[in-house]
């Protein structure tokens, strides 16, 4: 068993004890997660911080971070709905200034 974990170790590791230099720069490359990218473009919009907006938008293909931001809000909205004890339906209509159905 313990020489399954040394050569497991040893194959991630260089000579030296250092990270196999492929492997470290693909954790500094790494992607992004769809749902990272649309918490970061959201934040950024309410923040109106353009910069930010394009970085995080570059992250994932457009259509991935419209299914993020599209998640994130039906979270959102049903978390606020629960904290003020109104439907999902109410809170989002409140929220976007729409009159009460």
């Amino acid at each position: 068993m313990f020489d399954r974990i040394r050569r497991y170790a040893g194959r991630r590791r260089g000579t030296e004890g250092e990270a196999v230099p492929e492997r470290r720069a693909s954790r500094e490359r790494r992607a992004h997660n769809l749902f990272e990218a649309a918490a970061a473009y959201v934040a950024a919009r309410a923040e109106d911080d353009q910069d930010r907006i394009e970085e995080a938008a570059s992250w994932v293909s457009p259509e991935a971070l419209s299914f993020g931001v599209s998640e994130l809000a039906c979270r959102a909205v049903v978390a606020l709905a629960r904290e003020r004890d109104e439907s999902p339906a109410a809170v989002a209509r409140d929220l976007l200034g729409l009159p009460v159905s």
